[in-house]
């Protein structure tokens, strides 16, 4: 009877190249720049929704402002007017944001002139992450009916 020895088979250790090794250096090179760029990126712009919401926002207060002045008693449809709300440079608590009034006279079309409704655009402008200007646009139409 003969007995058999276990053998080992010895797998034959495998290590990098030098050229496997300069590859992935190269690779790592060319792609990490990229990727941090693009992080960094992101990270910068995700403060724009913040900011857009906050302007809409403000343009909201002011419109709900105005709509209570042409429900009011003592105020009315006449005193919606541009002069009656200047514009804001500045909004208090809100640095970097700024406010302003327009209002239109206009026919039933909203296009031509006329009388008898107002159309009122509230604009909200401020400076968004990438140090550029941005403006927010609310309007609605009142009536002195």
């Amino acid at each position: 009877m003969f007995l058999k020895h276990p053998t080992h088979h010895r797998s034959p250790r495998r290590a990098f190249t030098l050229i496997e090794a300069i590859c992935a250096i190269v690779l790592l090179a060319v792609a990490l720049p990229a990727m941090f760029w693009a992080v960094r990126d992101a990270a910068v712009r995700r403060a724009d929704p913040a900011l857009a919401i906050r302007a809409r926002w403000l343009a909201s207060e002011k419109l709900e402002s105005i709509i209570a002045d042409r429900h009011c008693t003592t105020r009315g449809y006449p005193y919606v007017t541009a002069s009656n709300y200047p514009g804001e440079d500045s909004i208090a608590g809100f640095a970097g944001f700024s406010r302003s009034v327009a209002v239109a006279e206009t026919g039933a079309d909203l296009a031509g002139p006329g009388a008898g409704y107002k159309r009122v655009t509230v604009t909200v402008s401020y400076t968004n992450s990438r140090g550029q200007t941005s403006a927010f646009s609310l309007a609605t139409v009142l009536t002195d009916y």
